[in-house]
């Protein structure tokens, strides 16, 4: 294979509050929030995310979300396909099981930015994994924290990511 083949790398970026971060965050934190984010990794024709069910893949913008509210072009990566299917098994037999899920600690996120700073070196935008410190600095934040911890999300649409992406 020629080494210089490069494979693009998006970030999707969602907005799972549809608009109701931006407006009801003012009464409810006490400050400004422009969404609640959910990401995912586009990168060899497939769209890559986290969430309770562990790793899943869909056609870019294939769950039940639609189309994303922004893309990010992460740059390039010379990582092959076959690399980074074996990669994202390996992590999805260990630090990216679904039941490792945690909304603010370790998240669909948490799990684009790694698999971002893999492919290209580069981390995806602060505002993004600043957004559960902004949240649980505020006393409404702490106090919702038992039950938002409790929360696992999972996008429907996508198909659950065993390791045998190639066999579809």
């Amino acid at each position: 294979m020629d080494q210089s083949t490069v494979y693009p790398v998006k970030l999707y970026v969602y907005d799972m509050s549809k608009g109701m971060a931006r407006q009801l965050s003012p009464i409810m934190l006490g400050k400004q929030l422009d969404g609640i984010w959910h990401t995912a990794i586009v990168v060899h024709g497939d769209e890559f995310f986290y969430g309770g069910e562990g790793i899943s893949s869909c056609q870019p913008g294939g769950t039940m979300l639609g189309a994303p509210n922004t893309v990010v072009d992460l740059g390039t990566t010379e990582v092959t396909e076959e690399i980074f299917m074996d990669y994202l098994t390996s992590l999805g037999e260990s630090t990216y099981r679904g039941d490792r899920y945690r909304l603010f600690e370790h998240n669909c996120n948490t799990f684009s930015n790694e698999v971002a700073q893999f492919l290209t070196g580069a981390k995806i935008p602060a505002y993004i994994t600043d957004l559960p410190s902004e949240v649980l600095s505020t006393p409404f934040g702490q106090a919702l924290r038992p039950i938002l911890d409790s929360i696992h999300i999972q996008p429907p649409g996508g198909n659950h990511f065993n390791g045998h992406y190639g066999q579809r």
